[in-house]
């Protein structure tokens, strides 16, 4: 079994007092910017801090394939997962456009594609692939366990590796993989005891008829899979190479006390599966947005999560944590740069 990272708890109440005076004493009324003062106060937590900054943030996109795909699950066939991995690579995809937008540095993982994506050279501040492939795919799940347990953990490893590597204080999550959002309904329903019928969405695009046919699929990977209840056998029989890597990843950004910015759903299932094995995760999460898929509500609600955003994003990619960052940044600035009443000269409130 992977060695899970020490991850202790951030609880500091001397420092969340501290930062609780500073937000309330800046020139403006009592709690007037609203949840940008949560999240002044999250950041502040998470980075050990009053006055936090975020500097080279980097965007992990996690690719696999998977072997319900070809039960019917996804509108899109799983040439489309490789396709997407190159148009990321050249600079054409969402996350890649908004990557480039936000100065974040795109990182892009091969955990099992059908098809390899062949290397290449990469230039300062380019899109870079690395390669962590188990397998070119994972096996059908609706028949028996998607991954060996070494494969899953062997993903995790890579994962873990993965972010040893980064520079920089946050990790933004992203994902890409025809038929993942079938995995995160998985999870859901085997992690968290939420009705399959709740986590099963349109994913890609499903119409009515293909969703029946999705939640028919999902359950017979849960009937098939029945015994995998704890975490780690769970993640192994129902989850994607992506999701697994995604997994170590936020496991080993949590034990270096990064900011971890959550995308959607399927990025939300690694999060799931990683806070189960250890619940101090959570403290280092900032919840990018509420998707437009079904089961992300139940998804967030399981986390105890309060996403920053809700513009009706199913997308994924990475690309709700990418429209998320500025929010961070000005969070951070604000905790930083913003004059209080004393520094300012300027008066406060007068009493009733």
């Amino acid at each position: 079994m992977t060695m899970i990272p020490e991850i202790p708890s951030l609880e500091d109440p001397a420092l969340t007092a501290r930062l609780q005076h500073l937000i309330d004493h800046k020139t403006k009324p009592l709690g007037a910017l609203g949840r940008l003062e949560s999240l002044m106060l999250r950041l502040g937590q998470i980075l050990g801090t009053e006055a936090p900054a975020l500097h080279a943030p980097q965007m992990l996109v996690c690719a696999a394939d998977h072997g319900l795909a070809a039960r019917g699950v996804s509108a899109y066939p799983s040439d489309v997962t490789w396709q997407m991995v190159e148009n990321f690579l050249a600079g054409g995809a969402a996350v890649s456009v908004l990557a480039r937008q936000h100065g974040l540095q795109l990182t892009v993982a091969d955990c099992g594609v059908a098809r390899a994506v062949p290397g290449r050279e990469a230039g300062p501040g380019a899109p870079l692939l690395v390669n962590c492939r188990i397998a070119a795919g994972t096996r059908d799940a609706s028949v028996g366990p998607a991954m060996t347990p070494g494969q899953c953990e062997q993903a995790l490893i890579n994962g873990m590796t993965l972010v040893r590597g980064l520079a920089g204080n946050v990790l933004l999550l992203g994902e890409m993989g025809i038929g993942n959002t079938s995995v995160a309904s998985l999870l859901l329903a085997r992690l968290a005891g939420v009705p399959l019928a709740d986590c099963v969405g349109a994913g890609t695009g499903l119409d009515a008829a293909g969703i029946a046919r999705k939640r028919a699929v999902l359950q017979q990977a849960l009937d098939a899979n029945a015994a995998a209840a704890e975490p780690m056998a769970a993640l192994a029989a129902l989850g994607g190479f992506e999701v697994a890597t995604l997994t170590g990843a936020v496991l080993q950004a949590a034990a270096e006390r990064r900011v971890i910015v959550v995308d959607g759903f399927i990025t939300g299932a690694a999060v799931l599966v990683a806070a189960r094995l250890a619940p101090n995760v959570l403290q280092r999460c900032v919840f990018a947005h509420r998707s437009g898929e079904r089961g992300h509500a139940y998804m967030l609600q399981a986390l105890g999560a309060e996403p920053l955003l809700d513009m009706g994003l199913r997308l994924g990619e990475g690309s709700g944590a990418a429209l998320a960052w500025p929010l961070l940044e000005s969070a951070s600035r604000v905790l930083r740069e913003m004059a209080s009443f004393e520094s300012a000269g300027v008066a406060t409130q007068t009493a009733a």
